[in-house]
């Protein structure tokens, strides 16, 4: 497995954790071991991420570092952002 391959899988390995828990199943190719799978898939570049199921198939390619173009990718729900707490008088709360 290549660098920017290992650095993908880790990436979206995080993506599922906090988006889908075990709603997901990654199944990891290697495609100089089984090229007839990339030929099959249409695999063009590496790493390529590809989505089955629920249709439509979907096909994100690279590192995947940028964690909202996954979920935009992916069609996943983003998480909420947590508000910060502010004071009463508008300052944020300081650790003690």
């Amino acid at each position: 497995m290549t660098r920017r391959s290992q650095i993908a899988l880790r990436n979206l390995e995080k993506v599922c954790a906090e988006h889908l828990g075990d709603r997901c199943e990654l199944e990891v190719i290697d495609i100089y071991q089984q090229p007839n799978l990339a030929k099959s898939d249409q695999i063009l570049a590496i790493p390529t991420l590809i989505k089955k199921l629920p249709l439509p198939v979907k096909r994100l390619i690279g590192d995947l570092s940028k964690e909202d173009r996954i979920i935009l990718g992916l069609n996943l729900e983003p998480k909420p952002k947590q508000k910060k707490m502010k004071t009463g008088d508008g300052t944020e709360p300081k650790n003690e």
